[in-house]
C-alpha cells in the first residue's frame, strides 16, 4: 500500500521492524536503513540502476535480510513545492514495486537531502572521489532520518493524547 500521508504510513508500519529509505537517481539508488527501535537511520549502499526487476531484487533481498517493515521513497518536490518528471518517476517506482510486496510505501520530501549530506562530507574531509561513491546512501540516511524524526513526533503527541 502506497501513503501520501506520512500519519498512515505510520498507523501501517509493523511493530518493532526497520525502515529501508531510497533516494532515487537516475543512475544509482541511495539505501539506508534503520534499526528495529525506528530511532538511527544508517546510510547502507548505492544501487547501480539497471533494469527496474534487477533493482527491485537487489532492494527486495536487503528487505528480507533486514526485516524491513516499510518503505520510505525520497520525493523530488522542485523548490516551490510542486511535482515534476522525476517526483512522477519516483510514484511510478512506488506503483511497481508495491506490487511486488505488501510492504507499506510512504513518501518524504528529499528537497535539500543531498545538498545536506554533501556538507556533512565535506565537513569530515571526504575526498571527492570517496564523496561520488557514497552521496547517494548518505542522502538516503538524510531522507529517513527525517521520517523518523517525524515518527517520533507523532509518537510523542500520541502518548499526550
Amino acid at each position: 500500500m502506497i501513503y501520501d500521508d506520512i500519519t498512515e504510513f505510520a498507523a501501517a508500519l509493523p511493530p518493532m521492524q526497520a525502515l529501508i529509505g531510497l533516494d532515487l537517481g537516475e543512475k544509482t539508488i541511495g539505501v539506508a536503513v534503520t534499526d528495529s527501535f525506528l530511532s538511527v537511520a544508517t546510510p547502507l549502499e548505492t544501487v547501480r540502476r539497471k533494469k527496474f526487476g534487477l533493482d527491485a531484487a537487489r532492494l527486495s533481498h536487503i528487505i528480507a535480510d533486514r526485516r524491513i517493515g516499510g518503505v520510505i521513497l525520497g520525493l523530488p518536490r522542485n523548490m516551490d513545492g510542486s511535482e515534476g518528471p522525476r517526483c512522477q518517476s519516483t510514484r511510478a517506482f512506488a506503483r511497481n514495486f508495491d506490487k511486488l510486496g505488501d510492504l507499506p510505501i510512504g513518501f518524504w520530501d528529499e528537497r535539500l537531502s543531498t545538498v545536506a549530506a554533501e556538507k556533512a562530507l565535506l565537513e569530515a574531509d571526504t575526498s571527492r572521489k570517496r564523496r561520488a561513491e557514497v552521496i547517494d546512501h548518505v542522502a538516503a540516511s538524510y531522507i529517513l532520518q527525517g521520517v523518523l524524526d517525524r515518527l517520533r513526533v507523532l509518537r510523542a503527541q500520541g502518548d499526550r493524547g
